[in-house]
């Protein structure tokens, strides 16, 4: 049986929704938790797939192989990954910033963004549980995912908020991946993983028009509404991991390993399909 890892966020409701509706999925084992809590247990093998922090894979790429056509990225605003900060961000330099424990893809975007796009040097402390808010000891705070989300709709007065994936796209005109469906390298070439591959990929081309039909069931409506929920999935969250997101990761690679945040850039390397 695959276990499979699930992103317990919004953008990846949708995906998962039509999986489920469109096949039988009795041969998986579904485990829900943050990107970073399930990058470390398809790292440990006790999961065998999973939509991973992009980073994950320029961390241990001979460990990893990449399920082709599938991503979570964005080509402008993503709305979930989201810097507040107390200042304009070109005034940061020299400010201390908290970040998010759940993804060191975006940590390391935003290290990236103020080091080469705003010559800001800074200092960056992790989150602890219950900490990630801003307090007279930071200047600004990343946060991503739905707590991104819910803080969007409850921005202090004179609060700035920056879209790292707006940054991104504005600065590169590529779009960024935030995460890569990754397997262990053990099940890359096995029968199982290039059957969930191709439903995947079917589910992934079948969302667009499923998404009046998923928001009705999902829990997210609670608390964003289903006008914002659609929004969000149709404006801000694709699926694809085409040439151009291809050469988005690249880069992001390339800039990662020029700020020292990884040794080499890794080559891209796929199950097969």
């Amino acid at each position: 049986m695959l276990k499979i890892g699930q992103i317990d966020y919004a953008n990846c409701t949708p995906l998962f929704t039509q999986l489920r509706e469109e096949f039988p999925c009795t041969g998986y084992e579904f485990i829900t938790g943050v990107p970073a809590a399930l990058n470390s247990m398809l790292l440990a093998g006790t999961i065998d797939v999973c939509p991973s922090s992009s980073i994950e894979y320029a961390y241990h790429p001979e460990r990893y192989s990449i399920v082709p056509e599938l991503s979570i990225s964005s080509s402008g605003p993503v709305a979930s990954v989201l810097l507040f900060s107390t200042v304009p961000i070109e005034e940061l330099d020299g400010c201390h910033i908290r970040l998010s424990s759940e993804s060191a893809t975006s940590v390391n975007l935003l290290k990236i963004l103020l080091a080469l796009r705003y010559n800001c040097q800074c200092s960056f402390e992790t989150a602890v549980a219950g900490g990630a808010v801003i307090d007279s000891t930071v200047a600004a705070l990343l946060l991503i995912g739905d707590a991104a989300l819910r803080a969007s709709q409850e921005m202090a007065v004179g609060q700035f908020v920056y879209d790292l994936g707006e940054l991104w796209f504005a600065w590169t005109s590529l779009p960024f991946v935030f995460a890569l469906w990754l397997c262990r390298n053990e099940i890359a070439e096995k029968a199982e993983l290039t059957e969930l591959a191709r439903q995947l990929v079917i589910a992934k081309e079948h969302v667009p028009a499923r998404l009046e039909d998923i928001v009705e069931g999902a829990p997210e409506t609670a608390w964003m509404g289903k006008k914002r929920l659609l929004s969000y999935w149709k404006d801000n969250i694709s699926y694809d991991l085409d040439g151009r997101a291809q050469a988005g990761l690249r880069l992001y690679y390339t800039r990662c390993c020029e700020c020292g945040l990884i040794a080499a850039t890794p080559e891209l390397r796929f199950a097969a399909h």
